[in-house]
């Protein structure tokens, strides 16, 4: 195997420790290594890539977010010629591709925008790596598995399929990373194999771990342990401002209040959802969060879902939608009103300013402690939405809490000036 190449590339893989050996050896179609910093990631990504080369006609593509992160000197580009300068493959500064003696190459590639992935449609490759999988959004890795092929006949029909990534925690991608590969534990099909710097002997540990300890604490804790439950809080709110309670008084007024997303997901797509925060105001000046409906699904669907909502809360809970601009929202809202919820203290509210702007009041009230939530199996992921907000990739539940305090704070300045 790799005959032509053998001279530098057998030298290279003797150095391949066994984490880096082991995610070669992998059957699985799908397989993500690393999770730490100093695994070795990059070099268990190239050397997958390399592994056929010698086989004609066999593709391989490696991505990166930016061509510039492929380039810089620790990137993979300058680890392909270190490795594969002096033997018989040609390399294209143009293209950005390594063809061997068998025919085989091997492209160096970037997906800096949602849109770019369509720059390799039509190709065929047996492998593709993704090197920091956090930086991209699910659909843009989803994406190439259409291309992700290969005959029937001949030596290439042999070649494993092969789709595999590196990654530290942290990014855009972060969530459904975390959900895909490590949530999900390992299937035929799918693995996750971790990896940090202790398995990586030809690093120099105690330096690296020097200089991991100037970073703060939630990247120390990435980077250094590969923690996927590590992330760094948005500037509007901190989990531990909210105390918990078992229910919300039923003496308070409550409102629901939506942030409409009727889009159904489709695979690999992670669109945002409809969401419903209950909140209530009791006369002794606590806010609660009472309920949170969230949700993904078809126009239909959602007008039903609401409809049902509204009436499980019965007539006494105002219920409350964010008014898009423009004449679509004018009818969105006097459809809800007149058909959806008919019969209900419905209305749209407009908005106005940036959803940051928006959330700084139910902020503040949340920092004074005057914002409990009700214990139910939707809280966690309500604090971990808000916590990262506005670092995080979804705002839907911000955006429901705002209108719905908002609402509230509104409804009982007018009653103290009517008071008065």
């Amino acid at each position: 195997m790799l005959a032509s190449i053998a001279p530098r590339w057998t030298r290279y893989m003797r150095r391949l420790h066994p984490k880096q050996l082991a995610f070669l050896m992998l059957p699985h179609r799908e397989a993500m290594y690393g999770g730490a910093g100093g695994g070795g990631k990059s070099v268990a990504l190239l050397a997958g890539a390399l592994q056929y080369v010698d086989i004609a006609g066999y593709g391989a593509l490696i991505i990166r977010k930016t061509y510039p992160q492929l380039s810089q000197s620790s990137g993979l580009i300058p680890r392909s010629h270190e490795w594969l300068a002096g033997t018989d493959a040609k390399w294209d500064e143009q293209e950005r591709i390594w063809t061997f003696p068998s025919g085989a190459t091997l492209k160096f590639g970037h997906m800096e925008h949602r849109n770019s992935k369509y720059q390799y449609q039509g190709a065929e490759y047996q492998y593709v790596g993704y090197d920091e999988l956090t930086a991209f959004d699910e659909s843009s890795y989803r994406f190439l598995f259409g291309w992700l092929r290969r005959p029937t006949a001949g030596p290439l029909s042999h070649i494993p399929l092969r789709m595999r990534a590196a990654s530290n925690p942290g990014g855009i991608g972060h969530d459904w990373v975390k959900r895909y590969f490590v949530d999900a534990g390992p299937s035929p099909e799918r693995f996750f194999l971790p990896a940090s710097a202790k398995d990586n002997p030809s690093l120099d540990l105690p330096s690296y771990l020097e200089s991991l300890s100037y970073l703060d604490p939630v990247t120390r804790a990435q980077i250094m342990n590969g923690d996927w439950t590590a992330r760094h809080g948005g500037s509007k709110f901190r989990r531990e401002w909210f105390d918990i309670v078992e229910v919300a008084p039923p003496e308070s007024r409550f409102v629901r209040f939506w942030d409409l997303a009727a889009t159904f997901p489709e695979e690999g797509e992670d669109p945002d959802w409809t969401v419903g925060v209950k909140l209530g105001l009791h006369p002794n000046g606590l806010f609660y969060v009472a309920d949170v409906v969230r949700f993904r699904d078809t126009p239909l669907t959602v007008e039903a879902k609401i409809r049902r909502t509204a009436e499980i809360d019965g007539v006494g809970c105002a219920v409350r939608m964010e008014q898009e601009p423009a004449a679509s929202g004018v009818m969105t809202i006097d459809h809800f009103a007149r058909t959806v919820l008919l019969g209900y203290d419905f209305r749209g509210v407009k908005t106005s300013g940036a959803k940051e702007e928006r959330a700084n009041p139910v902020s503040s009230a949340s920092e004074r402690r005057q914002v409990k939530l009700v214990r139910a199996n939707w809280t966690t992921a309500f604090l971990d939405e808000i916590e990262a907000f506005p670092l995080g990739s979804h705002d839907d539940q911000v955006d429901a809490l705002s209108g719905a305090y908002q609402e509230l704070a509104m409804a009982t300045r007018n009653l103290l000036q009517y008071v008065r």
